[in-house]
């Protein structure tokens, strides 16, 4: 007589999450890669180091840490392409089967919250995308502007509107979208009572640290970014055809540099060129990012079942991972 299978038994994730420039490669570095043999891979949760072509920007890891570490979701799409949350739900997914398989612990870490939500609850139930009022919506935007879609979006779904960044098109297109096609917000197909999924065995932590600290790390690493070759980096981006017209370009550290001509006939804008006011993109990269962080920590207060380190001293805060490490992945 035929029995049915017991159930897998679920994974171990470690889910390491914290604002830009909270120290997470290092801290994996640290943590994973001392000896010969990875005691881990990582499975990147930023939503803009899958471009390829953007590395200096993203903070993306470097090919030596990479080969130190492995990376997966790194250099998967070329700039023009979308890459949404389900897309990072599905891979996710994929990668952590086949490193556990391996007998290696998956990490899933970044700085991207929607997607770390949407991996730990899993995806809500939202419409996909309609083409016909997704180019309606498009066609808008080069008419009018951002301003009256956001002030649409701030009357129909003020929640979404209270979390979309007005620059964030794609993000602010998709929420239109989803109730002009049903009538319904977007924010209202979020999951109400959050729940783990039961395949994983997650570790959640999450990085903190004071603003006043976080801000001098943003602002030391935007330093760094432009002394490493930021500007050459857009400029070949650029040169290559790529603007914030892609989805990849639309990044901090990318869109800044873009200034967007104006037909003075028609009022419409027309074609994208780069700044030649280095400084100017320069403070306004670090503005941007520094809002960005504020956002993130926003975002992450209220992600659940979190432990939670104060990173301010590397080797304490590496003790204390491994401490929780081995209390919750010891059985």
């Amino acid at each position: 007589m035929e029995t049915d299978s017991p159930p897998a038994a679920p994974i171990p994730v470690l889910i390491l999450f914290g604002p830009t420039a909270s120290g997470k490669t290092n801290l994996l570095l640290e943590l994973f890669a001392s000896s010969d043999k990875p005691q881990a891979e990582i499975i990147s949760a930023d939503s803009m180091q899958v471009y390829r072509g953007m590395n200096i920007g993203t903070a993306k890891p470097s090919f030596d840490e990479r080969n130190k570490l492995p990376h997966h979701l790194i250099d998967i799409c070329d700039p023009p392409q979308q890459f949404n949350a389900g897309d990072f739900v599905r891979l996710a997914d994929i990668a952590c089967t086949e490193i556990a398989k391996r007998g290696i612990l998956p990490v899933v870490s970044g700085g991207t919250g929607f997607y770390l939500k949407n991996f730990i609850l899993g995806l809500n139930e939202a419409p996909s995308s309609d083409k016909e009022i997704r180019e309606q919506l498009k066609n808008e935007l080069n008419k009018k502007g951002i301003l009256p879609l956001m002030k649409e979006l701030s009357s129909c779904d003020p929640v979404s509107a209270g979390r979309i960044h007005i620059n964030d098109e794609y993000r602010l297109l998709r929420a239109l979208e989803v109730y002009r096609f049903c009538g319904r917000p977007l924010s209202s197909f979020e999951i109400n009572t959050p729940q783990k999924r039961s395949n994983y065995r997650f570790v959640i932590i999450g990085l903190s640290c004071s603003r006043e600290e976080l801000y001098r790390r943003i602002n030391l690493r935007c330093e760094e970014m432009f002394r490493s070759g930021l500007a050459e980096e857009v400029h070949a981006l650029y040169k290559a055809g790529y603007t914030p017209d892609d989805p990849g370009l639309r990044a901090i550290g990318y869109r800044e540099f873009f200034i967007k001509e104006v037909d003075e006939n028609s009022g419409t804008r027309t074609k994208w060129r780069l700044s030649h006011d280095i400084d100017g993109v320069k403070a306004l990269v670090a503005q941007n990012s520094r809002r960005y962080a504020k956002r993130q920590t926003t975002f992450f207060s209220g992600m659940p079942y979190v432990q939670w380190i104060e990173a301010i001293n590397v080797a304490e805060t590496i003790k204390h991972i491994k401490d929780i490490l081995a209390e919750s992945f010891s059985a």
